[in-house]
């Protein structure tokens, strides 16, 4: 076995490495970009080392620095993580010329199943059934309309080389293929150096099912059953769970078999994913092959959930040239799990990532397994995955174990950034999602339920908001003066008024000390109100006798009260503060987060209608068009193609509406 490794990967992924490694007696190595000097998983490694700004193509995607790192460190042998260069058969090739084992497959496998269009093309040989499509050598554009009109609209545009939603278009009519075309092949390339495509037929509603393979140098090649993850938006999973739902034994033991067969027809060694693409509408259903992901993926806890195994452990005894211990009969399904994904996002605004600094972060205890890379006080920066944490809830069945979710869900809160957290908790408790009526087309379904504004604030929600502003408890003893009840000589205590915003709307509370209480005045209720909030924030409420449990997050004037699933945020306002003015902005095209500008679809004197795109920004590895706010005639575009802009930098200005007319 091997005594030091480098983990070449960031976030929650090294952490979970760094753990298992350290378990069995492995000293680990971190690398880490600038921006990451902070870090969880710098702070938990043995050792870490520096290797470049923060761009990841100048230091996680720099594989000399890596491998140089590696040889500094005395490392044997390298584990990749997923993302990055994880799938990078240049990357392995580079480990093993310098004497460091590649902690996965090897440099042919990857190759034979990285390039999705030859993946396919295997598949085909192999005579497991693949979705009808195009997955050629010719990237002419017309050629491939072309093949796009063969196959029949909607089709779907996937980048060849790569995964996770980045570089994949649906085109519904012939007129949009060009610019969905221009679009993917762009976003590919930035995301994976790559910009060839292929083109399939777009099913509208099937279930996303992948299959866990295993194999070892010595011939063993074994699958860890299924998991679900329809439940995608941009085409990233955003729940997973194993086993999947609803699945009859025949198609499962058939997927089974597909999965081995392919890991078995490259040659395969290490932890993989073969995933399929189900029709569950036709009698017994149909599944066809899509691709095999050559690493370990991010949704991994929930196989090890159900079958008792830990797949990194796995990864370091068969790279280190061990044979399987567990044969297929060994391995057995136990239970139920299910995985959501925290990100750093607003669903409100069409999940747009966020930035900014966790100011407060509680994630659960008990309820979930939690896999993490970042801590309170960490920041979310535009350079790398704004996922927060993962969270797997285990239970016997499939409703104990989403009852359980819920449970960590309500024990989680972030106060600094936009999350989905609302969003998850809403789907776990979705009548749908509970029944396992599932499909990729599950969030557009049910959107209207899912994507609905928070409701109004309750009375139990601002009496908290209000206590942990003034403190659970009126007096803690002491001298009078540092009291905060309104303590006045021989007078009763004087009332305190409490001004939030919320939504834009002020909220005022009156609140009197009222024996171990307060009496709270909101609007023209009247009501009795006690707390008590712990340090991380775990808040017990008693509101006129009735008991309720929330979580309370503050930091300086803001207030955050998660319960029932729900979130409210609380801005407190001086009340003898100036008034704001009202924002200026009007119609402002500013930039929704920090990115790089990567097409420009005006210029300046263009007329341009409300709902036109106007600029395309990159951020995170995604293309997100920006379109005007309303009608007018662009005055001037701010930013060239290739520039970095801020969050809320105005890229365009735009002339009078009665301009456009002129």
């Amino acid at each position: 076995m091997f005594s030091k490794i480098l983990i070449a990967n960031r976030g929650e992924i090294a952490c979970r490495v760094i753990r298992t490694a350290r378990r069995m007696g492995i000293a680990t190595v971190a690398v880490f970009s600038e921006a990451d000097a902070e870090a969880l998983h710098v702070a938990m490694a043995d050792e870490a080392r520096p290797i470049g700004p923060p761009p990841a193509r100048d230091s996680y995607l720099n594989a000399a620095a890596i491998v140089a790192a590696a040889k500094a460190a005395g490392a044997e042998a390298i584990h990749p993580g997923y993302g990055f260069l994880a799938e990078n058969a240049g990357f392995a090739e580079a480990c093993a010329a310098s004497g460091l084992v590649f902690i996965g497959p090897p440099p042919a496998a990857m190759r034979a199943m990285g390039s999705k269009a030859a993946a396919k093309a295997l598949m085909e040989a192999a005579g497991v059934p693949v979705v009808p499509g195009y997955h050629g050598a010719d990237q002419d554009p017309e050629h491939l309309a072309a093949e796009a009109s063969k196959i029949g609209f909607p089709v779907l545009i996937k980048a060849s080389g790569g995964g996770g939603g980045r570089g994949m278009r649906i085109v519904n009519r012939p007129v949009e293929f060009s610019a969905a075309l221009d679009s993917a092949k762009r976003e590919a390339l930035s995301a994976f150096g790559d910009d060839r495509v292929l083109i399939e037929k777009y099913l509208a509603a099937p279930r996303h099912i992948e299959l866990q393979v295993f194999a070892d140098a010595h011939g063993n090649v074994v699958h860890l059953f299924e998991r679900d993850c329809s439940i995608q938006r941009r085409y990233q999973k955003v729940v997973e769970e194993a086993p999947a739902p609803g699945l009859p034994a025949a198609m499962r033991t058939a997927m089974g078999e597909a999965a081995v067969a392919a890991a078995r027809a490259v040659g395969y060694v290490g932890a993989g994913t073969v995933e399929f693409i189900a029709d569950m509408t036709q009698g017994g259903g149909r599944f066809y092959f899509m691709e095999m992901n050559t690493r370990l993926q991010v949704e991994h806890p929930v196989t090890e959930a159900v079958t008792g195994t830990d797949l990194v452990e796995w990864q370091l005894r068969v790279a280190a040239g061990e044979a399987f211990t567990r044969t297929q009969a060994d391995i057995a399904l136990n239970g139920h799990a299910i995985e959501v994904r925290l990100y750093a996002e607003d669903p409100a605004r069409g999940f747009l990532p966020a930035t900014g600094t966790l100011h407060r972060l509680r994630l659960p205890e008990g309820a979930a397994r939690v896999e993490t890379g970042v801590r309170e006080g960490d920041r979310v920066t535009p350079h790398y995955d704004p996922m927060i944490a993962k969270i797997v809830a285990w239970g016997r069945d499939r409703e104990a174990a989403r009852t359980r979710l819920e449970q960590a869900l309500a024990e989680t809160g972030v106060l600094g950034v936009a999350t989905n957290l609302g969003f998850l908790a809403r789907i776990a408790g979705d009548p749908d999602f509970a029944a396992a009526r599932l499909d990729t087309g599950f969030i557009e379904r049910r959107k209207a339920t899912l994507l609905a504004p928070p409701p109004a604030p309750p009375d139990a929600a601002l009496a908290l908001a209000a206590l942990t502003v003034l403190g659970d408890r009126p007096t803690d003893g002491g001298e009078p003066w540092a009291r905060r009840d309104g303590w006045r000589l021989n007078a009763p205590p004087a009332p305190q008024t409490l001004v939030f915003s919320h939504a834009g709307e002020a909220l005022t509370i009156e609140a009197t000390a009222c024996g171990d209480g307060w009496e709270l005045r909101i609007g023209e209720r009247t009501l009795r109100a006690a707390a008590t909030i712990a340090a991380g924030g775990a808040a017990a409420l008693s509101l006129d006798g009735v008991r309720s449990r929330a979580l309370a997050l503050a930091h300086e004037d803001t207030v955050a009260i998660f319960a029932g699933g729900e979130s409210w945020r609380f801005e407190r306002v001086d009340p003898l503060a100036p008034a704001s003015g009202a924002d200026a902005s009007g119609g402002r095209l500013s930039a929704p987060m920090p990115g790089r500008v990567v097409q420009l679809l005006v210029g300046a004197g263009d007329a341009v209608r409300q709902g036109q795109p106007l600029i395309v920004i990159e951020a995170m590895k995604m293309e997100h068009t920006i379109a005007a706010p309303r009608d007018g005639v662009v005055e001037r575009v701010r930013y060239a193609v290739g520039d970095l802009v801020e969050e809320g930098a105005e890229l365009i200005a735009l002339d009078d509406p009665a301009a456009a007319a002129s």
